[in-house]
């Protein structure tokens, strides 16, 4: 795979950098949206277009930080008592969020004594999510946000919750710690974040079942071409004749690469990068990743391509390709070449579960 190109399009963010309000800090936001809604048709592959759309995610997270944190200076619960970390999780914290990307955060603090800290961030993190929903990030349906406590604790307290998900091979634990496993930092003290992540790779090494249950999880996704190769589209709803791009072309190639990556100790959230590095160790087969790779860039493609409302000024989206798309050939060819990769790659991971599964015990 070629290399993934960085671009600084820094240029562009001073209405961001600048902003004074949450007013001010949404338009914005409308105004950057736009010029990016315009690169869609200019010079810039998927990659560079995610990468620009990411950097814009985050300079709005680091401005809606500093604006929370000022309006509670203001109000009189004085600056953050101790460090902390405004952490990603979700298609943020694999830089691959799109314009209409829901909320997906949390929150590392300092294991520093100070009376009253806790409550300090609890003020914060509800304000973040309330901010970043003004701001037109919907709030996150599964609660992954910092306004929970489950997604806002200490140092500490992270290390042992880490702890009991990874005791845990039940569903829903092996989900959170899938889920943690996206985790970037983006504002704040970094080093907490490093701290969290050495915790969470040398537990998840020390749990060897741990890899098979999230593989477990891995494998389960739904059908997307039926025993004729042909592609399943939504058979009744709004959605009726679309195609589910989300869950049934990105998050299957996502969850595999995920996956990959724990198994071999890769530390890369972004799910190009993952499947770089394992190229690189030569730990997977090249066919399978080659496949992989060229299913996610198209994946990628089209799920910048699924037709868009603006309310308020802001996109929406909802992950579907709509039926007058499905009826382009070229496009309804493409998909159906792609999702054959996305079995391939399902398929192997089904076999290498079957047989850690005869393996055990």
């Amino acid at each position: 795979m070629e290399p993934i190109p960085f671009i600084n399009h820094s240029w562009s963010y001073q209405g961001i950098d600048g902003a004074a309000s949450t007013e001010e800090l949404r338009q914005a936001r409308v105004v950057l949206q736009n010029e990016l809604q315009e690169l869609l048709s200019a010079s810039l592959s998927p990659i560079e277009w995610y990468q620009t759309v990411n950097e814009l995610h985050d300079r709005i997270y680091r401005k809606a930080v500093e604006l929370c944190i000022q309006g509670m200076v203001e109000e009189g619960f004085g600056r953050p008592p101790v460090p902390y970390a405004f952490i990603v999780f979700g298609s943020s914290g694999r830089e691959e969020a799109t314009l209409w990307s829901d909320q997906d955060n949390g929150m590392i603090i300092s294991d520093n004594p100070h009376e009253g800290k806790e409550e300090y961030f609890a003020e914060l993190g509800r304000r973040m999510a309330d901010m970043l929903e003004d701001l037109g990030y919907a709030k996150c349906e599964g609660k992954v946000m910092c306004s929970e406590p489950l997604w806002r604790k200490t140092l500490e307290s992270w290390k042992e919750q880490l702890r009991a998900w990874r005791s845990d091979l039940a569903w829903e634990p092996v989900r959170n710690l899938i889920i943690a496993s996206d985790m970037r930092f983006v504002a704040g003290e970094k080093g907490l974040a490093d701290e969290w992540i050495a915790a969470f790779y040398d537990g998840f090494r020390a749990v060897p079942e741990l890899s098979d249950a999230v593989l477990r999880n891995t494998v389960k996704h739904k059908a997307t071409l039926n025993i004729l190769g042909q592609v399943v589209t939504e058979r009744f709803g709004e959605h009726a004749g679309g195609f589910d791009v989300k869950y049934g072309l990105y998050i299957p190639l996502v969850n595999s690469a995920r996956f990959l990556g724990l198994q071999h100790g890769i530390k890369e959230t972004s799910t190009l990068k993952r499947i770089q590095r394992l190229v690189s160790l030569e730990a997977v087969p090249l066919t399978l990743l080659d496949a992989a790779g060229r299913a996610f860039m198209i994946a990628l493609k089209f799920r910048r391509s699924t037709p868009v409302v603006i309310r308020g000024g802001l996109q929406q989206s909802s992950g579907f390709l709509d039926e007058k798309q499905m009826k382009q050939k070229q496009m309804h060819y493409e998909l159906r070449d792609t999702l054959g990769q996305v079995r391939r790659v399902h398929r192997a991971l089904q076999r290498q579960l079957r047989f850690a599964e005869r393996r055990r015990p």
